[in-house]
């Protein structure tokens, strides 16, 4: 988790949105977990161009993913638990591994929430997209100590462009709700929305039961999860999202850091994190690689680590197993193309 914000210690009903901001910016095992609500920490493209086909390649690779051949010359450190899959831009698959079993993903059910909203409201790279008053649910909602949130003023008109930033930057699971009901009325309806777009897209094992994660009963695949990484990052608006470094709220006061530790480093210019105890740490990434002479997008997907225990562990061990697969990746995948 990033840092707590420099900012001043006033009093009064700011200092509460300042004192609770700093708390969920640390994992420091201060946030209460319950036994109904474990916390949810946001601690989580490919451009369509060759990557398909209809055969599971070896080790577990799933429909639609089969293995380019160069793939076969990599020796990748594979997370011995959990599952992930890895593909590039124009390439292929470079496999998928663990058994395909959808497993929950916390925060990572944010992309689908983000894509969604990007098809029904698109925004041109750079824009600020609609505008949309937070209700006072949405602000109500800010305090709470059992989940990740962000701090929204009720009857306060926000930009779409920050709401999503809000959501994808420190995983404000209230924000989520907050747009989903904007769209489509009510966070039901929202959901619908979800799963009829994953059904489009071919998730087969993959079913949204709510729009933040909070919901140990949506569930997915690291392959499903793939594919739409894929769809969402040929959204400019998107691209632009998940790469951002920082975002500030307003009227808040409060500035958060991406959750995204990689994003920066090794290429990485995205995705999203989301870990809880139940889910383990989840990571879904997306780099940029030159290969024999083209700059090419790789986006990986770690689901599952270390679930059962503390959000803090799993999120560290899912960075850590796609820090691996990116160092490997931009190691070898080079002289492995130049070869085939």
């Amino acid at each position: 988790m990033p840092a707590a914000p420099t900012v001043p210690a006033p009093t009064g009903r700011g200092a509460r949105f300042r004192l609770r901001s700093r708390l969920l910016l640390r994992r420091s095992g201060l946030v209460p977990l319950t036994a109904a609500a474990v916390l949810l920490a946001g601690t989580g493209g490919w451009y369509a161009a060759g990557g398909g086909g209809s055969t599971a390649g070896p080790g577990g690779d799933g429909p639609g993913q089969g293995v380019a051949p160069l793939a076969r010359s990599l020796h990748l450190p594979w997370p011995r638990e959990g599952q992930a899959s890895v593909a590039v831009e124009g390439i292929g698959s470079l496999g998928t591994r663990g058994e395909q079993t959808p497993v929950p993903i916390a925060s990572v059910t944010k992309v689908m929430t983000a894509y969604v909203i990007l098809k029904e409201h698109p925004m041109r790279a750079d824009a600020s997209g609609a505008t949309v008053v937070a209700d006072q649910r949405a602000a109500d909602e800010s305090y709470s100590s059992v989940e990740t949130t962000a701090p929204v003023l009720a009857g306060r008109t926000y930009t779409q462009r920050r709401l999503l930033e809000l959501m994808m930057v420190p995983s404000g699971n209230n924000v989520a709700r907050l747009l989903a009901r904007w769209d489509a009325g009510d966070e039901k309806a929202f959901v619908a929305k979800m799963n009829r777009t994953a059904a489009g897209l071919g998730m087969r094992a993959t079913t949204y039961t709510g729009v933040s994660g909070m919901e140990t009963s949506t569930r997915s695949t690291a392959a499903d999860q793939l594919r739409l990484a894929r769809a969402a990052m040929k959204d400019p608006a998107f691209r632009q999202i998940v790469a951002t470094a920082s975002v500030t709220a307003p009227g808040a006061g409060v500035t958060f850091r991406n959750t995204n530790k990689l994003l920066g480093h090794d290429g990485v210019i995205g995705l999203k994190t989301g870990s809880s105890t139940p889910a383990g740490g989840n990571l879904v990434w997306a780099t940029r690689q030159e290969v024999a002479g083209a700059d090419r997008l790789v986006i990986g997907v770690v689901l599952h680590q270390r679930a059962g225990t503390t959000p803090a562990e799993g999120s560290a061990a899912a960075h850590e197993a796609s820090r691996a697969l990116i160092a490997a990746i931009r190691a070898e995948l080079p002289a492995a193309a130049n070869r085939s």
